[in-house]
């Protein structure tokens, strides 16, 4: 291969970039919560990541850290079901690769919402702030899906779909989990999710609620443009 074939890579005396930081940030956060990086150490890496200037500080700073792997390319997008009608409906928004794994917020927040498919896990953390993971537009990546919650000193709010069944499995300690599903019964096709995790002085929160406005819902029941061309 000559000179001209090879890949480029970025010189460590480059400067980096807001980006290239970001995604350093991403998988720091990545390493968190998947039980690799301890708090101290992410927080002294986050530190290091900001502060960083080359691509030589920015480095060693993931070097330890697995690889992710490459994405999926795009699936093809499916009809967009509303919830409770039936099998099919369901089966729609069941199937596919999980849109993002985590999220983490340490004295600030995070948010998921609209369209975005959840994962087989999706773990979330919230220490000294909070977050809010809405599945009401949502798809799932399987018919059984688990939301691992830890809440420390913040809180989490996990919001579903009218028919989705909820198993809520967390312990609190100075803090607790709580759910309010109300009185929609349960769709036997709807996937099933489940809550668990950990709060101390903090809380985590499972709600049941609808579309938010009359015009979402009629866009969920195909009575107005595809949902999925506004989001």
């Amino acid at each position: 291969m000559s000179d001209d074939e090879r890949p480029e890579k970025p010189l460590p005396e480059l400067r980096a970039s807001d980006a290239d930081r970001e995604r350093v940030v991403e998988r720091l956060r990545d390493g968190l919560a998947e039980g690799r990086l301890d708090m101290e150490e992410f927080e002294e890496r986050l530190e290091a990541a900001y502060k960083s200037r080359t691509y030589a500080e920015l480095e060693p700073l993931t070097r330890d850290l697995p690889a992710v792997g490459a994405a999926a390319g795009p699936a093809a997008p499916a009809p967009y079901a509303a919830p409770g009608s039936g099998g099919s409906a369901w089966s729609a928004r069941i199937g596919g690769t999980g849109t993002s794994t985590t999220a983490v917020a340490i004295m600030s927040g995070f948010q998921r919402k609209g369209r975005w498919t959840v994962p087989a896990r999706f773990d979330a953390v919230a220490f000294w702030g909070g977050g809010e993971l809405d599945l009401r537009e949502a798809d799932f990546a399987q018919r059984e899906v688990v939301i691992n919650c830890i809440a420390v000193m913040g809180g989490i709010q996990v919001i579903v779909p009218p028919g989705v069944a909820v198993d809520l499995r967390g312990i609190g300690i100075m803090g607790g989990f709580d759910q309010r599903l109300g009185a929609d019964p349960v769709d036997p096709d709807a996937p099933r999710v489940i809550v668990t995790g950990f709060a101390f002085w903090g809380g985590v929160d499972v709600r049941v609620k609808p579309p938010k406005t009359p015009k979402a819902q009629k866009r969920l029941k195909g009575e107005g443009p595809s949902l999925r061309k506004e989001l």
